[in-house]
């Protein structure tokens, strides 16, 4: 397993050993030991997967009081993972990355407690699997807009479809009532 930092401190890239053979591949999605000894020591408690079509966006998703972090790999497809930074004290507080995750790759994204996150399907039948740090509670849930001019989040399928909330979720310094 290879760690990568990214632009945003505490989100990882991670690379992961894959076994190819005759049959097909095998990967190991999640072995605890490894990740404790990367720095990351978060329980991870709840699995979730998505299937999304092509221009598909979900996000930009975050828990207000139950900050989640997330382990994102991709199973099938392509998606265009963001990454918001959140946290009010942070010196890149409004700051996002980009990173593409694809099938074909054996990698995945950490993206910890702090971070606002969403991402585009970039294929049909785009299938994301990742483990949170913390329980879903609608109710903690909160959301800003994926278009946000302030943020200028360059999407890259322009015909973009969203759920009816992400569509109408509010700006992000609306959100967080401070400018960048």
């Amino acid at each position: 397993m290879k760690i990568l930092e990214t632009a945003l401190p505490g989100c990882l890239l991670i690379e992961q050993p894959q076994f190819n053979d005759n049959r097909g591949c095998f990967r190991e999605l999640y072995v605890q030991q490894r990740y404790q000894a990367a720095g990351i020591t978060e329980p991870l408690l709840q699995d979730n997967l998505s299937l999304s079509g092509k221009g598909v966006i979900r996000g930009m998703h975050f828990q207000r009081q139950q900050p989640q972090g997330k382990l994102v790999t991709v199973l099938s497809g392509k998606i265009y993972d963001v990454m918001v930074d959140i946290r009010p004290t942070s010196r890149t507080f409004g700051q996002w990355q980009a990173i593409e995750l694809s099938a074909e790759l054996p990698q995945q994204l950490w993206i910890p407690p702090g971070f606002a996150h969403g991402f585009q399907a970039l294929a049909d039948n785009s299938l994301v699997f990742y483990k949170t740090s913390s329980y879903y509670n609608a109710q903690d849930e909160g959301a800003f807009n994926a278009f946000d001019p302030q943020l200028n989040i360059p999407w890259p399928v322009k015909e973009a479809v969203l759920s009816g909330k992400d569509s109408q979720a509010p700006a992000f310094q609306q959100v967080f009532n401070r400018g960048r």
